[in-house]
């Protein structure tokens, strides 16, 4: 999606663009991404922030929570689906002050990265399956 003016991307606009990144995944990652959940907010919520212990709003473009795959039991049934939360203006912050990649470059990133925490990954392996992804 190349846009040369208009309004900022909306939510919506963000989150097919993660769902299109999700869809490049190989395999044997995305068939273990069923249950989780993606959703994009403008902004993480203090609550978070805090906990997280950022003070800056636009430090934070992303955030997976939930329990890492390899440290899942039985006897979590019945909890919440993991969710993976994507926050819109630090990543269009991030995206204007950056000005060499693109948006859906940008995207597909910070949700890798998320999705590497789901699995449990280091950062090499993350950069791996970012590359595969695109």
């Amino acid at each position: 999606m190349t846009r040369t003016f208009g309004l900022p991307p909306s939510a919506a606009e963000i989150e097919a663009l993660a769902l299109a990144a999700l869809a490049q995944l190989p395999v044997q990652f995305a068939e273990h991404l069923g249950e989780v959940v993606v959703r994009v907010e403008d902004f993480a919520d203090d609550a978070t922030l805090a906990a997280l212990g950022i003070a800056d709003p636009f430090d934070l473009t992303g955030l997976y929570e939930g329990v890492p795959l390899g440290e899942k039991s039985i006897s979590a049934s019945g909890a919440l689906p993991d969710r993976i939360r994507l926050f819109r203006e630090p990543i269009l912050d991030e995206w204007l002050a950056r000005g060499d990649e693109t948006l859906e470059h940008l995207v597909a990133h910070v949700l890798v990265h998320e999705v590497g925490h789901h699995f449990g990954l280091s950062d090499d392996d993350m950069h791996a399956l970012e590359d595969s992804a695109q």
